[in-house]
C-alpha cells in the first residue's frame, strides 16, 4: 500500500477504460447562497488530460489504502488547494460500472472558498451555479451522473425526539432513569455520526452514504440530567418546556435548502412538523442502525 499505487488504467465490465486501478473519487464542494441557490466548485481539465478541456470535479485515482472520502479530499487538496477542514462531508454517490466505480463525495462549504488550479491537471477552478452546470461542456462521466446528483445537494438534518425514541427502545428500567437512558442513546449515536446512515431515508435521492447533521432534543428529567459533554457530530437541544414545541422550533429554524427528517412516533408531532415541510419516520428506522 503506497502513495499513487492507484495510478493506471482499469477495464470495467462494460468494456470501458477508466483511470484508477482501485477506482476513482472526486469532491463535489457545494455552497448554498442566501437565496437557496447551490453553487458547486468545478474543475476545467487540462488539455492534455483524459477528456481534456471538459468541466468536472477535482478528483482522480484512489490509492489502495484509501476510502472514497479520503481519496476525494486528497485530490481536492492536490488539484484545488482545498483542505479537509474547509468542508463538511454530507454524502457519497457511487457510479458503479462493474469492477470499477467512481465515488462522488458531496461536501458542504461555508462559503465560496478560494480555490485555484493547484496542479497541471487543472486549467481552471470556478464556482458555478447549479442551474448553469448543464450548459457547460462536461466530462462525459460527470454529465451522466449530474442529473442524479443535482437533487442530492441539499444537506440532511436529522432531528430526534429523544423521549419517544428512548421509550421505543424499551430498555429495562429506562423510566426510572430517563437521563441515563437518554445519555446512552446519545453515545450510541456517535458511530452513526462518524460512519453515516446504514439505511437511507425514504423520499430522498439515493446515496451510498449520507452524513446528516444530528440534533437530539431532550425534555424533562432527561434534559435536567443530561451529560453536556460535547459529542462530535451530535448537537443537543435541552427543551425548556415541551419537547414537542422545541422540536417544532428546530424544524422552523432550519435553512430553506436543508432537508429535515424528524424521528418520532408521536402522531401529533408528526403532523406539526409535516406542516412545516419536514419528513418524518419512526424510531425503529433509527434504532435498527445503532
Amino acid at each position: 500500500m503506497t502513495a499513487m499505487d492507484g495510478d493506471g488504467w482499469a477495464l470495467c465490465a462494460r468494456g470501458h477504460q477508466h483511470w484508477g486501478v482501485h477506482g476513482a473519487a472526486g469532491l463535489l464542494a457545494v455552497h448554498h447562497t442566501d437565496d437557496g441557490m447551490p453553487y458547486v466548485l468545478m474543475q476545467k481539465r487540462a488539455w492534455w488530460s483524459h477528456h481534456g478541456g471538459t468541466w468536472g470535479l477535482p478528483g482522480g485515482a484512489r490509492d489502495s489504502h484509501e476510502d472514497a472520502v479520503t481519496g476525494a479530499l486528497r485530490e481536492a487538496w492536490e488539484e484545488a488547494a482545498l483542505t479537509p477542514d474547509q468542508v463538511r462531508v454530507q454524502g457519497v454517490y457511487v457510479d458503479d460500472h462493474g469492477g470499477w466505480s467512481y465515488h462522488t463525495v458531496i461536501a458542504a462549504a461555508a462559503g465560496l472558498l478560494d480555490a485555484s488550479a493547484a496542479s497541471g491537471e487543472s486549467a481552471d477552478m470556478r464556482w458555478v451555479a447549479a442551474d448553469e452546470v448543464a450548459a457547460k461542456r462536461l466530462h462525459p462521466g460527470f454529465a451522466n451522473t449530474w442529473p442524479i446528483i443535482r437533487p442530492a445537494l441539499s444537506p440532511l438534518v436529522l432531528v430526534l425526539d429523544v423521549a419517544n425514541i428512548v421509550g421505543a427502545r424499551a430498555e429495562h428500567g429506562w423510566w426510572k432513569d430517563r437521563a441515563g437512558a437518554a445519555n446512552r442513546l446519545l453515545n450510541d449515536l456517535l458511530p452513526l455520526a462518524s460512519d453515516g446512515l446504514g439505511r437511507q431515508p425514504e423520499d430522498l435521492p439515493e446515496l451510498a452514504q449520507r452524513f446528516p447533521r444530528i440534533i437530539a432534543v431532550l425534555e424533562g428529567a432527561a434534559a435536567r440530567g443530561a451529560d453536556t459533554v460535547p459529542r462530535l457530530g451530535v448537537d443537543v437541544v435541552l427543551a425548556p418546556g415541551s419537547g414537542d414545541d422545541a422540536i417544532v422550533e428546530v424544524v422552523r429554524e432550519a435553512r430553506t435548502w436543508e432537508k429535515v427528517l424528524v424521528v418520532t412516533a408521536d402522531r401529533g408531532l408528526r403532523e406539526r412538523v409535516a406542516e412545516l415541510g419536514a419528513l418524518v419516520t419512526g424510531p425503529r428506522w433509527l434504532l435498527g442502525q445503532l
